[in-house]
């Protein structure tokens, strides 16, 4: 009988135990710079985790925000750690263990200038060949939302006189109003430079080159990382396999995004249709992750197709 006891006891705290886990961690706070591409893999687990019955709380942010949020604790994923353009901040962040940077989630990406193919036929192959044709661009380099990595690079290059770009402007505003920029300039054939990078749509809307020459700041090819806030994976193993388990492809994305674009459909849309006709993927990323309930999860995100 007190063998019974002691079980019975057991189990009723096992059970208290397992209900705060999930309570705690029901709830994951994922952030989005304003990236197509972070939207799309953002859907994609956001969906999933619906799916497995957590919430995902996705809050645009910028990434020296998201950064600070990963280490105080009001972020708890993010998504998006393009290396090696955010070096600076993994080196603030990640390396002294305030972030956990858990897994590689994307490769073989690239981001640095760009310019339309005219541009480039008129001879604007490298960084080295901007200012040749400054008064074309008027001096100045289109980025992207303030603070972002891609920007700190950009104005260092300014600052040291980098390429002789010390008189150029870095026009900085959010990926949408950039592009929209951009558009306007390929209408009218004018000179324009600005930040470019795979997956992304942009690389089918637009006729569009890269530039050599930036590779000290931007790297010649590069990973995309999932961080997570430090200890978030063992106070929340069952996401933390998840988020471990995802690996997203170009092709992936880029699909995704497009149908965004083309087919007006939001970012959970195209995730979930994307998924339905590509279901052997979840097997991967759902291998060894149970519901919030500790069912099977693969059986239920299925049942949401």
């Amino acid at each position: 009988m007190q063998r019974l006891s002691t079980a019975l006891t057991l189990g009723l705290l096992a059970l208290g135990s397992a209900s705060a886990w999930a309570d705690s961690c029901e709830t994951v706070k994922m952030a989005d710079p304003g990236w197509s591409d972070i939207a799309a893999t953002n859907a994609i687990t956001g969906f999933l985790l619906d799916g497995m019955g957590y919430k995902a709380k996705i809050d645009t942010l910028a990434v020296p925000i998201t950064f600070g949020g990963l280490k105080d604790g009001r972020v708890d994923v993010f998504l998006g750690n393009w290396m090696p353009a955010q070096q600076g901040f993994h080196d603030k962040f990640v390396a002294n263990g305030d972030v956990t940077q858990l897994a590689k989630n994307l490769e073989g990406t690239e981001f640095t200038l760009a310019v339309p193919d005219y541009v480039w036929e008129a001879g604007v192959h490298d960084f080295a060949d901007l200012d040749k044709f400054a008064d074309k661009f008027d001096k100045k380099l289109y980025g992207i939302g303030s603070g972002a990595p891609a920007n700190l690079s950009l104005q260092e290059i300014i600052k040291s006189n980098q390429f002789n770009l010390g008189q150029w402007k870095l026009i900085e505003s959010s990926e949408q109003a950039m592009l929209a920029e951009v558009s306007r300039a390929t209408k009218k054939q004018r000179f324009i430079t600005f930040l470019g990078w795979t997956p992304h749509p942009m690389n089918v809307q637009l006729k569009m080159r890269y530039l050599t020459g930036g590779e000290k700041y931007f790297g010649a090819s590069g990973s995309v990382y999932t961080l997570t806030r430090k200890g978030y994976a063992q106070a929340c193993p069952n996401v933390g396999k998840l988020l471990g388990n995802l690996r997203f492809t170009q092709e992936m994305e880029n699909s995704i995004m497009a149908a965004v674009v083309n087919s007006k459909l939001s970012n959970t849309e195209a995730a979930k249709a994307w998924i339905k006709a590509h279901p052997a993927v979840l097997e991967q990323w759902l291998e060894g992750v149970r519901t919030i309930d500790d069912k099977e999860a693969l059986a239920a995100v299925k049942s949401r197709l």
